[in-house]
């Protein structure tokens, strides 16, 4: 996390949609990049499920349906996949509720369920305030605040601290409560506190930790629940604790339990004398515990003053959401004043990035022409832009800055998350639940031969070997091995995102050789400096051009607290034909640029030859699939022949997954084929990213072969016998296992 001095708050001033309206003591979880908000209170309890999307700063209302449970306020509310949990909760002054409410958010379709009560003992009272954890398939519920009184008019408060676990089923219900039997000293009653699950990665059990809350005065005591164990205890820590607190909010990014707001002893109140508080008031402070090391971190004090409102101000009844490593913050009260028995809600949206964001995927080449490359990477979430660049073995001099270069791309926003379309969403979450089992369709690869040989040809049962070696760049570099002959005019089977060389199986010419006239071709990686290609808002970008380095310079990037490189002080280069380029990318958050990718490879087309198939889509057929594409482009407007493998089994894969062997199944002029079930049957499932079968096209003119289109078919489970799915295209296809009986 960055120091106190550094965090970049950044407050949310252009959304869209129907904001709901400022209330406290509403729960919030995340889905992906969707932050569902429920319940709360002010001037009336709410009921309404209102949805914010982080990636297009859209609020929507879902049109939910079902069992619609009423509106609540201090309720547990927990996520589990793309279902949602609700207990309890006050519905309305001085009543509270016991009842178990499901959302299966894919569908906006509430449904109320009943848990079968613990074995022995009492299933949990009505209540508000409690703790709602999830781990597993078991939530636990901790403490919270009863009505004694059967008089709702007349509350009569009893704080709580019974434990209980909700076993819950697979996908949707729940099994029933128990009553777990726990080992050591509990924690006094409470309400209002929070509690947060975490277990350290590759040892130790999961642990419960229960922070501060509400029994007459507020708490800042710590405890620690092991969930194999059952056994409490409290922790020793280092550093500054938080001040005693109530309706604050705890959230868990990687090993941080981080700390906001929440009402506090007034200033010239006695803690440690006084049993009850006779005054409070909100707090802006923030804090963060190291859940491996309990050190209390302060990152911003209780007395810090904030005269230039660049973070929340102070608050308490709010909600806080972790998308990736992005705390979001919503709503809440700023203040009560008892003789007015008044409040103030706030109705502000922040967020804070807690630390640099990860590596992004590896570059992925879309398309190569004789002069540019559409290229993408796998989007980060929360991030606000991509460092892309780029090296080459090319000479290239550093220049001197030029203000007559105009930049070609957009420096990122600081004020709010990445922009997307002002289009309204949909009343389903289904599209981004299922955005996850979906891939682009084509992602080409490049021509690697100056001087094919037209004549040249293979037989229809070619086995092209694709292997994959990492050196001491840790770049993934790629060797393609076509058999049978020593002359070749197709490249057939080059991995669009992992080549860095290329070398027929007889002759063994490496990638840097195939340009004699290179100069640099010998240089090492290492020895080459990186030139920005640009800054982007979103993960795709055609490149054309990259920004030469300023002289003495070894870096032009330095995009800190949104200092954004000014590209029109420096030159550009063209991108030269048939010529490798390394690139690499890096997400920016609010905290900075964080670490690149690994370094991929392309090699941009040399004229003369075709482009790649294009729209490929895959569907249903009674002898297996149907596998299509379009015409690619040709500087002859003549395409002599197609050629389509498949990658497939071999012991060779087995011994090393990386490396895969292509078999070709169709070579003919049809931008069609089938391939059979038995074919299928063959395929081997590539696991370097989400599973999937690999083909490759390519299309040949008088010059040769063109670049190839490489298609991953993603499937669900590992390939067994194969039930097709309908559908249209590669997107919507998924083969799944069958369970025979």
């Amino acid at each position: 996390m960055a120091a106190p001095s550094l965090l970049n708050w950044r407050r949310v001033s252009s959304f869209t949609g129907p904001v709901p309206r400022a209330r406290h003591g509403h729960r919030a979880v995340a889905i992906r990049e969707l932050m569902i908000i429920f319940g709360g209170g002010n001037e009336g309890i709410a009921d309404e499920l209102h949805v914010y999307n982080t990636v297009t700063n859209q609020w929507f209302l879902p049109a939910v349906r079902g069992d619609i449970p009423p509106g609540c306020a201090a309720h547990g509310f927990v996520c589990d996949g793309t279902r949602i949990l609700v207990f309890g909760g006050m519905v309305e002054y001085g009543r509270y509720s016991s009842e178990l409410y499901e959302l299966q958010a894919s569908r906006w379709l509430w449904k109320k369920v009943k848990p079968h009560p613990p074995s022995s003992g009492l299933p949990p009272c009505p209540r508000l305030g409690h703790s709602f954890s999830l781990y597993g398939n078991k939530c636990y519920l901790f403490g919270g605040l009863a009505n004694e009184s059967e008089d709702s008019n007349n509350n009569v408060p009893r704080y709580l601290n019974d434990f209980y676990e909700l076993e819950l089923q697979h996908g949707s219900g729940v099994v029933g409560w128990s009553i777990p039997l726990t080992k050591g000293i509990m924690p006094s009653p409470r309400e209002s506190h929070t509690a947060i699950i975490y277990c350290k990665k590759d040892s130790g059990s999961p642990k419960m930790y229960v922070f501060g809350g509400m029994c007459g005065a507020r708490l800042d005591d710590l405890w620690q629940l092991d969930l194999e164990t059952m056994s409490w205890s409290k922790p020793e820590t280092k550093g500054t604790v938080p001040l005693p607190r109530s309706l604050h909010t705890a959230s868990v990014i990687g090993n941080k339990m981080y700390i906001f707001g929440g009402w506090v002893p007034h200033k010239g109140e006695n803690i440690e004398t006084s049993s009850h508080d006779c005054e409070w008031r909100c707090t802006s402070s923030f804090s963060y515990l190291n859940l491996d090391t309990a050190e209390w971190i302060t990152l911003v004090s209780d007395s810090q003053e904030d005269k230039k409102n660049s973070r929340p101000r102070p608050r308490a009844g709010h909600c806080a959401v972790a998308i990736g490593t992005r705390l979001y913050f919503w709503s809440g009260r700023d203040g009560y004043k008892k003789a007015l028995n008044s409040q103030v809600c706030c109705k502000d949206l922040w967020y804070l990035d807690t630390e640099k964001p990860p590596a992004p995927s590896q570059v992925q080449l879309i398309k190569a022409t004789t002069n540019s490359f559409h290229v993408k990477w796998d989007e980060v979430p929360t991030v606000e832009g991509y460092l892309l660049q780029l090296n080459t073995d090319l000479p290239y001099q550093t220049a001197a800055p030029d203000s007559s270069a105009a930049p070609n791309m957009q420096g990122i926003r600081v004020d709010s998350p990445r922009q997307g379309s002002n289009s309204t969403n949909s009343n389903s979450i289904s599209d981004t639940v299922n955005s996850a089992k979906t891939e682009h369709t084509a992602m080409k690869g490049t021509s690697v031969k100056n001087k094919p040989d037209p004549k040249a040809s293979i037989g229809p049962n070619a086995i092209v070997h694709s292997s994959l070696a990492t050196n001491a760049s840790n770049h993934n570099s790629c060797v393609v091995d076509v058999l049978r002959r020593n002359e070749v005019d197709e490249t057939c089977a080059l991995p669009a995102t992992k080549i860095s060389r290329v070398e027929t199986h007889a002759a063994g010419v490496p990638f840097s050789k195939e340009i004699p006239s290179n100069p640099a071709a010998t240089m090492k990686l290492g020895e080459r400096q990186w030139c920005d290609v640009g800054i982007f808002k979103n993960n795709t970008a055609l490149v054309s051009q990259f920004y030469l380095l300023p002289k003495g310079k070894q870096s032009i990037s330095k995009v800190g607290n949104a200092d954004v490189p000014d590209y029109s002080l420096l030159k550009k280069q063209d991108l030269v034909p048939g010529t490798g380029y390394r690139f690499r990318v890096a997400a920016i958050n609010g905290c900075g640029i964080g670490p690149f990718s690994k370094i991929s490879e392309f090699k941009t087309c040399i004229p003369g030859f075709p482009g790649a198939p294009s729209a490929v889509k895959i569907s249903k057929n009674v002898d297996g699939i149907h596998l299509s594409w379009e015409p690619p482009t040709s500087p002859s407007e003549n395409i002599l022949e197609y050629s389509a493998y498949l990658a497939i089994r071999t012991a060779q894969i087995q011994d090393n997954p990386s490396q895969l062997v292509f078999m070709r199944i169709y070579c003919g002029l049809k931008t069609s084929c089938i391939v059979t079930a038995g074919q299928l049957a063959n395929a081997h499932i590539d696991h370097t990213s989400r599973p999937a079968i690999v083909f490759r096209i390519s299309a040949k003119n008088e010059k040769g072969y063109g670049p190839a289109t490489q298609v991953r078919w993603l499937q669900e489970m590992s390939w067994s016998h194969c039930r097709f799915t309908s559908g249209t295209n590669i997107q919507s296809n998924n083969c799944r296992r069958e369970i025979s009986n």
